[in-house]
């Protein structure tokens, strides 16, 4: 008989022993972290359902292919303590087994929300066994001793509950979609934060008050002193940047030390359901936020939470935390995303608005673009799937020019633009310029020329990206874009050519019109109308 050779052996190996599966993993490429499935990159194009959709497989069965449809590629989705255990220690895995078998159904995939023991600070998604036992499972107090509907951070029992609880869901979607990869990521709880008041004031809370600072925080402050986030810095120093003491001697009193000390109570909690998660399934897991309103005080916002001045007390706690996650319901969209893109803290967008907001196609080409984010999500997005609009069009270009996003991240080949809005609404509608390759791209927003800006201007954004030495993918609308030379050789730059189109379902680049004439100014310039996101692609060149 004659030998096997060794690579026919590994062959017939190959065939008789699956592959081995895999979680969904963060991997660095570049500058940029990205989400692995599989072993390929994947952009997240989704959309948060409603917080009590996902609770019923009947209600969401007419809008599974309507969300196909508009171009998602992932929906987040919430699953409640109070469904998956009514009874301590039985488990009832139907409502997380129907949203898995219709998302894979429909070629969706899921990043599953944990309402645990807090949802949006309150704690109405826990089961009836939790919410009667308030001697093992303590509710936080007010100072004058009146409890509120939240469960206090300083339980050992609650903090054990809704772990077994998280781990045992972790179990489930490990053994029901490891080969598959359904589930992509989790959120743990959702949108943590102590109301009405900046911190805890029962019996365990009050006794860690009048404690010291835990020493790991003191360890990660006095570390970092020079990165940390300018208000923790700045707070910590005008109170002489102690590194032992309470928290009140550390931080100096008051609700700023009160909310620290808050933050750090959450962190830890969210951490450890973070680790029993992982032991039971390990996918990236990440923390969301409700962002405080300026001019408010901790407790009239949801106190203590992954808050842009909180993060470093967040990554000192919970190191076991992929990242954290802004919801975004303010218009200062642009300056608040720049403070959860860091080395530490991959961008991701779980809520950004509710789905039919006129912004919310422009935040995402930007989040993605400007930040190379993992994904964007707007809440409610069952609520316009039959009318999906300007987002259903924003979405169809994002999900062609997904391969071309994803080869850019994180290389400096790529970049987005919209208006800058403020807090006050104020939008800042100047033009922006920025070098992509060996051009400077100068973007303005159409038509602003006109004495009067057009009213739905902060709606207009775009996306570019580099493909090769002198050919860009430039999409959006409400754009017109300018280019100029970097470095040596001719100063002018022109068009040689600038096409119309769209990439098919096989990422095959199918051409429209050559554009020429009026639609360049004479080739002076990239113009996307508004009304309407289009994909062009752009060839330039250098003259004197």
């Amino acid at each position: 008989m004659k030998p096997i050779r060794l690579a026919a052996a590994l062959s017939l190996l190959a065939i008789a022993i699956p592959a081995l599966a895999e979680a969904p993993r963060l991997v660095k490429q570049g500058t940029a972290t990205q989400l692995h499935v599989q072993g390929k990159p994947m952009l997240l194009i989704a959309g948060e359902l409603g917080n009590s959709s996902a609770s019923s497989a009947a209600y969401m069965a007419p809008h599974w292919q309507r969300l196909k449809d508009m171009h998602l590629n992932t929906v987040l989705a919430p699953v409640a303590w109070e469904l998956i255990e009514p009874v301590e220690g039985r488990y009832d895995w139907s409502s997380v087994d129907a949203l898995i078998r219709d998302a894979r159904a429909h070629d969706l995939k899921l990043v599953i929300l944990w309402f645990g023991a807090w949802k949006n600070s309150m704690s109405t998604y826990i089961p009836a066994w939790v919410k009667r036992d308030t001697a093992r499972f303590p509710r936080a107090q007010q100072p004058n001793g009146q409890g509120v509907e939240i469960l206090s951070a300083m339980a050992p029992e609650t903090l054990k509950a809704d772990a077994k609880a998280y781990a045992a869901l972790m179990a489930h979607i490990k053994a029901t979609d490891d080969k598959q990869n359904t589930v992509l990521m989790m959120q743990v709880e959702n949108e943590i934060g102590m109301l009405p008041v900046a911190r805890d004031y029962g019996p365990l809370a009050e006794a860690a008050y009048r404690g010291p600072v835990a020493p790991e925080l003191m360890a990660y402050l006095s570390t970092r002193r020079d990165t940390l986030v300018p208000k923790m810095k700045q707070l910590w120093e005008e109170n002489g940047a102690k590194t032992t003491g309470t928290w009140a001697e550390v931080f100096g009193g008051g609700d700023a030390a009160e909310e620290i000390f808050t933050a750090w109570y959450y962190a830890r909690f969210a951490n450890g359901l973070t680790e029993a998660g992982k032991v039971a399934y390990p996918m990236p897991m990440y923390v969301n936020v409700a962002l405080n309103r300026p001019g408010r005080r901790p407790g009239e916002y949801p106190s203590g939470g992954p808050l842009p001045h909180l993060i470093d007390v967040w990554k000192a706690g919970a190191p076991a935390i992929d990242f954290l996650a802004p919801d975004i319901y303010f218009p200062n969209f642009v300056d608040i995303i720049a403070g959860y893109k860091r080395p530490d803290n991959p961008l991701f967008i779980p809520e950004a608005n509710n789905a039919d907001h006129p912004q919310v196609p422009a935040n995402a080409l930007y989040a993605i673009g400007k930040h190379d984010a993992i994904g964007f999500g707007p809440f409610s997005i069952e609520s316009i799937d039959e009318k999906p609009g300007a987002l259903g069009e924003a979405y169809d270009v994002l999900r062609q020019l997904s391969p071309h996003i994803l080869a850019a991240q994180g290389q400096g080949r790529m970049s987005a633009f919209r208006p800058k809005a403020l807090y006050d609404e104020t939008i800042v509608y100047a033009p922006v310029t920025e070098r992509i390759g060996d051009y400077r791209f100068t973007v303005a927003f159409a038509d602003i020329q006109r004495p009067v800006p057009a009213p739905d201007i902060a709606s207009y954004g775009g996306i570019i990206i580099q493909t090769g030495p002198e050919e860009y993918l430039i999409a959006g609308q409400g754009i017109t874009v300018t280019m100029e030379p970097v470095g040596p050789g001719a100063p002018i730059a022109g068009i040689d050519s600038a096409w119309e189109g769209r990439f098919d379902a096989k990422g095959a680049w199918v051409p429209g019109r050559l554009l020429n004439g009026d639609q360049t100014h004479q080739g002076r310039h990239i113009r996307l109308a508004p009304g309407a996101f289009q994909i062009q692609k752009v060839r330039l060149y250098r003259y004197r």
